[in-house]
């Protein structure tokens, strides 16, 4: 499967984030309840953080996954872990589908992963999903995370997370 990742434009794709992340299947992306004004506005935000970024991945043309990359060591988690350089971390969400492919998150995850990866200045790729997101979890390691341990962020308990280039490669066969 091919994947195109272009920057997020906030104002121009604002109302189809809104219905991704209101979806039931997003309810870890913690907007169950925003307006499209308010992902308008969060992701206004981050287009204006220097130490986050948005990305839309595209299918065939289509958008189908939603890509934040961030700074750990000055955004999500400053001052809950040790942050080292080259540490990137990561937040992806795939649209929902009427007929799921099988395989296609696995997919996402792993452009996702190449994506980040393809800046040699990343070392390690950092993530924080909740503790009860079970199937993110076998998602991360499919592409060769190791869990750290449970933290505590303002939002959740969090399952740490880090993937290094060279486990990412082992795992996906790169």
């Amino acid at each position: 499967m091919t994947f195109t990742i272009r920057p997020l434009d906030p104002a121009r794709d604002a109302g189809l984030l809104h219905g991704w992340v209101t979806h039931p299947k997003a309810a870890f992306w913690m907007m169950r309840d925003a307006r499209p004004e308010d992902v308008e506005r969060v992701y206004t935000g981050i287009a204006a953080d220097e130490h986050h970024d948005a990305f839309l991945g595209l299918h065939e043309g289509e958008p189908v996954f939603l890509m934040e990359r961030y700074d750990p060591a000055h955004r999500e988690l400053a001052g809950l872990y040790a942050a080292r350089p080259g540490d990137v971390g990561m937040h992806f969400l795939v649209a929902p589908a009427e007929t799921p492919v099988h395989g296609f998150t696995r997919a996402v995850i792993t452009a996702v992963m190449r994506h980040l990866f393809e800046d040699p200045a990343t070392r390690r790729v950092v993530v924080e999903p909740d503790v009860r997101n079970t199937a993110v979890h076998a998602l991360n390691a499919a592409v060769g995370f190791v869990p750290e341990g449970e933290i505590e962020t303002p939002q959740k308990t969090a399952l740490l997370s880090f993937c290094t280039r060279e486990r990412f490669e082992r795992a996906v066969g790169a």
